[in-house]
């Protein structure tokens, strides 16, 4: 039985049915290039228009206006286009893409309304080309898992598939848009599959290497920001200086966190209709543009100067203090925008300021570290952060800086935040999300280890008299509601409720044993379990079937070995509490300690062999 167990249980639960739904992947992933494609279109057209009074879709930056004065209304303008899109359209066009694909996934049954993958990018487009100081990944991301999901609506899918397609489409525009293949298949997992299975990653994975591909021949290669060559090694000073940074960066994505935050509560207190939010925003942003002009965009050009290392302390300054003003009360105000490119912004003036007082490692070596480590702090995910950072410098060089200051940051955020930039916004909505992974622990207990041995089994031949006497005598489990049936060789025939014996009893009868009215009024084909099948497939048949206990029988022979309730099932989850919480010793250090030698005096000394003689 041991063997037979052994060739049914395997490491994954991923089937055939994974193939086509890789396919499909495969499929939205270059629609999904296409889209970052012309959303980054988009956003340069606008930005044109808005600012420089020309048709073009070249990716350019509003620094470089004219308006003077006037620029502080073009932000306004682009305001109120979006809060009237968001009423008039679809409210999920507010915010920054990320927590509304979280939310599609937990609430929503991963269903995305097609008016959502038009109207976000269209507002993320206004208000980025109006200068909100955004990205333009989060709008991608959303509007990826957008395609991904209508396109799976037109199939005969589960909900597990259709976020496995929508996350496809996310992960995929994310790729397109920044040519990281490998982080933006960390990001899904990190923050949108919630599981680590095959049957998601793989096609999740597949969707963001077809779009990085794609993405050569439709928008160009990568780097997006290429920076100077950086030591193999930086020594342990240089290690200590990546501490100072993880712990600074977790601090500064402590205080955005808070501030975006702050300010929508700030909003939320304003007697007037959210719709006219993202314009007072856009006023901030107007503002601020006024006096830091580089605080408007996206800001690539600036991500690519502080990389090189030839920006200037006023510039870093600017971006510290106004960047960080407008983007947070304009993301707060529920305009539609990124939070990748302010963060690899912020993290990199941050960097600049500490690349004055931490040893020399290279022109744009701490900007970039901060740079990740302030990514992987805010978004919670350090993989990402990791990895992001290194797939959009092409440098693999900074690979262990890079852990060093994300774990760092990471640690900080999660000591001192309870919520994520990103959950906290799904949380305000009622919703808590839980962020950890962990094996269950009924994937690892199996039924032999937690059922119950000693149970009542009523042969089959019982009369009435006969379980009469069984109910009057009481049976070793009084707790027993379930009454296995069986033959002269244990081999299970059926089942008994309590109440199906009370009737018995009840019923009375002439006494003879051949009536057999156990027999009679017994259940036959009872659902059962095996003592080597894991818990979790017992909890998952119990949900199933409405059952919550199983005669337990040996998977050869059918006979009997025991039984299994669903309390049975909490102490699996008993063990896993013991083991987290319960503390104890297992190797101790003695003190061993030099005695001191003390000759006995002369006397006793004497009188030691007659005492032992």
């Amino acid at each position: 039985m041991a063997r037979k167990a052994h060739d049914r249980l395997g490491d994954f639960t991923a089937t055939l049915r994974l193939v086509p739904i890789s396919l499909i992947a495969v499929a939205i992933a270059i629609l999904s290039a296409f889209v970052a494609l012309a959303l980054l279109r988009l956003i340069g057209l606008f930005t044109n228009l808005f600012f420089l009074q020309r048709w073009d879709v070249a990716l350019v930056s509003p620094a470089g206006h004219h308006l003077g004065l006037l620029e502080v209304f073009v932000p306004v303008v682009g305001g109120l286009i979006v809060g009237v899109l968001a009423r008039y359209g679809s409210e999920r066009i507010r915010g920054h893409g990320i927590p509304e694909a979280i939310e599609s996934i937990l609430i929503r049954g991963s269903r995305v309304e097609p008016r959502v993958a038009v109207l976000k990018p269209l507002s993320a487009a206004i208000s980025i080309g109006a200068g909100g100081p955004f990205g333009a990944e989060g709008p991608i991301i959303m509007t990826g898992g957008a395609v991904g999901s209508m396109v799976a609506q037109f199939f005969h899918m589960t909900s597990a598939e259709r976020k496995t397609l929508l996350v496809a489409g996310a992960a995929a525009g994310m790729s397109a848009t920044f040519a990281s293949p490998l982080a933006a298949t960390l990001l899904a997992v990190e923050l949108l599959l919630f599981e680590w299975k095959p049957r998601s990653l793989v096609p999740v994975a597949l969707a963001s290497a077809t779009a990085a591909a794609a993405r050569r021949y439709i928008i160009g290669l990568g780097p997006l920001f290429p920076t100077p060559p950086h030591p193999l090694f930086i020594g342990p000073s240089g290690l200590a200086g990546c501490v100072v940074v993880g712990l600074l960066a977790g601090g500064l994505s402590a205080l955005l966190t808070l501030s975006v935050y702050a300010a929508e509560d700030a909003f939320g207190r304003l007697p007037i209709h959210w719709m006219w939010w993202p314009a007072l925003g856009g006023l901030v942003i107007g503002l601020g543009g006024l006096v830091f002009p580089q605080a408007l965009g996206v800001g690539y050009d600036t991500i690519g100067a502080l990389l090189q290392g030839d920006v200037p302390g006023r510039v870093l300054a600017g971006i510290l203090i106004v960047k960080w003003i407008i983007w947070s009360v304009s993301l707060g105000s529920g305009t539609s925008g990124g939070v990748l490119a302010p963060l690899l912004l912020l993290g990199g003036a941050l960097g600049g300021v500490e690349a004055t007082f931490l040893p020399n490692e290279g022109a744009g070596f701490w900007p970039l570290v901060s740079m990740g480590a302030i990514l992987g702090g805010t978004m919670r995910a350090p993989f990402t952060g990791v990895v992001f950072a290194v797939e959009l410098t092409h440098d693999l060089n900074v690979l262990l800086p890079l852990l060093v200051a994300v774990t760092m940051a990471h640690a900080f955020t999660v000591l001192t935040l309870r919520r994520s930039i990103l959950t906290e916004k799904v949380s305000r909505r009622g919703y808590h999300l839980s962020r950890e992974y962990a094996i269950d622990p009924l994937e690892i207990l199996f039924a032999r280890e937690v059922m119950r041995h000693d149970v009542v089994a009523l042969p089959v031949d019982l009369s009435s008299d006969d379980v009469r006497r069984v109910l009057e005598n009481g049976t070793p489990r009084r707790a027993q509601l379930l009454f296995p049936v069986i033959d002269a060789e244990r081999h299970l025939l059926g089942v008994a409720t309590r109440n199906d014996l009370q009737e018995i009893a009840s019923a009375g009868g002439d006494g003879a044993r051949s009536s057999r009215p156990l027999a009679e009024r017994m259940r036959a084909n009872p659902v059962v379990a095996y003592p080597d099948e894991p818990l979790r497939t017992v909890a998952y048949r119990m949900a199933e079937t409405g059952l919550t206990r199983f005669p337990i029988v040996d998977r050869d022979r059918r006979r009997l070995v025991g039984m299994i309730a669903l309390f049975d099932l909490l102490e699996a989850r008993a063990r896993n509490l013991e083991a987290e919480r319960r503390r104890e010793r297992i190797l101790g250090v003695r003190r061993w300690r030099r005695r001191k030698t003390v000759e006995p005096p002369p006397d006793r000394r004497a009188a030691a062999p007659s005492s032992q003689a």
